[in-house]
């Protein structure tokens, strides 16, 4: 059954991001709407799965993790403007009845992503 995740470890801290805010959407076009807004566990992941088997669609999406503010709440200190304020990771899911994992690495100044499993 098809279903989307997504975790986030800090790498400045060496831990889960748990409190990052996250929100999921949807694109089309020009156009982009928001299916959910979540902050993470203590685990650093969503508590479900962010698109489950009824909710799973082929098509283009966005993930949009507020990075700053997170930080800023763990009390670093960051410029204004900060370096990375949001990452924004822009995918697409051609298969709906496949396992889509978008794990993040972040830092205040570094970030990385890829398919997981």
């Amino acid at each position: 059954m098809g279903h989307l995740s997504t975790h986030v470890l800090d790498t400045m801290n060496g831990c889960p991001a748990a409190g990052l805010r996250v929100t999921l959407q949807q694109v089309q076009g020009d156009t982009a709407r928001t299916l959910k807004t979540l902050a993470l566990n203590a685990d650093g992941r969503a508590d479900g799965p962010l698109l489950d088997a009824q909710t799973m669609a082929t098509g283009r999406y966005r993930l949009l993790f507020e990075v700053a503010p997170y930080f800023r709440a763990r009390g670093v200190v960051l410029p204004e403007p900060p370096f990375i304020d949001t990452v924004q990771i822009d995918f697409g899911i051609a298969d709906a009845a496949g396992h889509y994992h978008v794990p993040l690495l972040v830092s205040p100044w570094a970030y990385s992503t890829y398919r997981g499993s």
